[in-house]
């Protein structure tokens, strides 16, 4: 059974950094991307960064470019989203999922393409 578990969330300063993973087991393919989203209160979920596992080509969304990097330790079977100058409008529980290797450029308009989800992680930046 596939499974996604994320980690590392937590409270941060604005301008803090934190570094969420991606913990992927269960996986019967070798080509895929791991996409990152996050869903904000009272708001719909969106798409953030990704990365496709055999090429390790990535994708991040404008909202996030220059501030977020997105690698994969293949080795370890987990996926990192690096955080970095966050500000309170990046407040969001945070989720990992699984998809076809050619999604990641699509992470904004074809979330539902994404199969296995993990749990989330909550991030809160804050003074």
């Amino acid at each position: 059974e596939m499974q996604l578990v994320e980690s590392g969330g937590g409270l941060v300063q604005p301008g803090g950094s934190l570094r969420l993973s991606c913990a992927i087991s269960g996986m019967p393919f070798d080509d895929y991307a791991i996409g990152w989203f996050r869903q904000a209160p009272g708001k719909e979920r969106e798409g953030v960064s990704c990365i496709s596992r055999k090429n390790g080509s990535t994708f991040s969304t404008d909202s996030v470019k220059g501030r977020f990097t997105v690698s994969s330790d293949n080795a370890k079977n987990t996926v990192y989203l690096q955080m970095n100058n966050l500000k309170p409008e990046d407040t969001a529980i945070y989720y990992c999922a699984e998809g076809a290797p050619w999604l990641c450029r699509y992470i904004e308009r074809r979330m539902e393409d994404f199969g296995s989800w993990g749990q989330g992680t909550q991030v809160t930046v804050s003074s």
